[in-house]
């Protein structure tokens, strides 16, 4: 707040009975996950929250699926959020950046990988970079 940021969190989440493809499923508000369940994925409603936040955003960096997207029952958040990204890079010249290889592997399987401005298996070191370490391979390219 101090910042005046926003930190938008899941207002909906698609649970389970279990992690398996094949669970039970339902779609319940964030504070109502029931005993025994355990949230596998992002619902409709925080998936259209989070095109709305973004909608007028220049960058946006993805750095983690939202959620079981290996499994399809749980993939809805995930593609969801990549279909947004690849829109705004597509049609508003947004600038999307997605790092780490779970995040390039579900940009891929939604056929959306090549709306994205950039992709990098490197997730972690993509995060360091931003909190303003030096790379290792970076700092070993300016030396030479």
């Amino acid at each position: 707040e101090e910042l005046g940021k926003q930190i938008l969190l899941p207002s909906d989440i698609v649970v389970a009975d279990a992690f398996a493809a094949d669970a039970n499923t339902q779609i319940v508000p964030v504070d109502a996950i029931p005993d025994g369940w355990m949230g596998l994925d992002n619902g409709p409603a925080s998936t259209a929250e989070q095109k709305e936040a973004l909608s007028d955003c220049k960058t946006v960096i993805m750095n983690g699926p939202m959620g079981v997207f290996e499994f399809e029952a749980f993939n809805k958040g995930t593609f969801g959020l990549v279909d947004i990204l690849a829109d705004l890079s597509k049609d508003s010249g947004a600038i999307t950046i997605i790092g780490g290889g779970d995040s390039v592997a579900a940009c891929e399987q939604s056929g959306r990988a090549g709306d994205m401005s950039h992709i990098s298996t490197g997730g972690g070191a993509s995060l360091e970079l931003l909190e303003g370490k030096i790379l290792p391979g970076v700092a070993a390219l300016a030396d030479a």
